[in-house]
């Protein structure tokens, strides 16, 4: 069901406390942690407590939640002292996506082209 952690799901078991992560943020809805394979000079994950799939599924099922993420996501680029930020959601594998709990990566701390990819 969404919103429910999942077993299989190694994002659910960060939340729990299963699986160690290097935790840089933590509210009541969400926790900000460093990816194990930076892309950046800062590169954190930002995701909700609550299981969704992607960011389409959060949005349409939890738009306060939804809110919270982004908003984590400023407080992670504020604590890191980041005046530009990349702030990306991998939605289906086609796109990158290879944890299918919906988070966002905050890249910053260097030049950043676009088009990414």
């Amino acid at each position: 069901m969404a919103g429910e952690p999942q077993e299989d799901c190694l994002f659910c078991k960060i939340v729990a406390g299963t699986i160690p992560a290097t935790i840089v943020r933590q509210t009541e809805t969400t926790v900000a942690f460093r990816d194990i394979n930076p892309q950046a000079p800062t590169h954190v994950l930002i995701i909700p407590k609550a299981h969704y799939e992607n960011a389409a599924a959060l949005a349409a099922a939890d738009p306060a939640l939804t809110a919270d993420v982004l908003r984590e996501a400023q407080a992670v680029a504020d604590e890191e002292k980041l005046d530009s930020y990349r702030l990306v959601f991998n939605t289906g594998s086609g796109a990158g996506q290879t944890v299918w709990h919906v988070h966002g990566h905050v890249l910053g701390g260097r030049g950043l082209e676009w088009p990414p990819g």
